[in-house]
Formats: C-alpha cells, sequence, structure tokens
C-alpha cells in the first residue's frame, strides 16, 4: 500500500471509521450509567473519571472489531 500510495488515504478511512464508531458505544454507555450534564457541573473530575472510563471501554471494543478482525 505505501509503494503504490494509497497507505494513507487507507489510514485516513480506518481512523474515521473508528472515530465515527467510537461515539454510538459512548453515549449509549454514558446514558446507561447516568452520566449527566449536572454530574459535569456538580462535580467535574468525577464526570472527567467517569468518562474516561467509558471512552476506554468503547475504545477496546471497536479496536476489537476493526484492528484485530
Amino acid at each position: 500500500m505505501r509503494s503504490n500510495g494509497t497507505l494513507e488515504s487507507y489510514l485516513k478511512r480506518v481512523d474515521k471509521e473508528a472515530t465515527e464508531m467510537l461515539e454510538s458505544p459512548v453515549r449509549q454507555m454514558s446514558k446507561i450509567e447516568c452520566i449527566t450534564e449536572s454530574l459535569k457541573t456538580t462535580d467535574q473530575l468525577e464526570w472527567v473519571r467517569r468518562m474516561n472510563n467509558i471512552r476506554n471501554r468503547a475504545e477496546v471494543i471497536v479496536l476489537k472489531d476493526i484492528i484485530f478482525n
């Protein structure tokens, strides 16, 4: 792919696909775990901790789907 010049476009496409796939599970998990804007305003550090946890779990799901399959 690198020698014929298609590697960069392929990687951009995979990155875009992964980013789009990441949004849905993050949104779903934050809704299930009741992580709201009110939590963000009342306890910002807790909100960040919980959102980072969700994002990490969602990234594992996406990586498993895209990279390892």
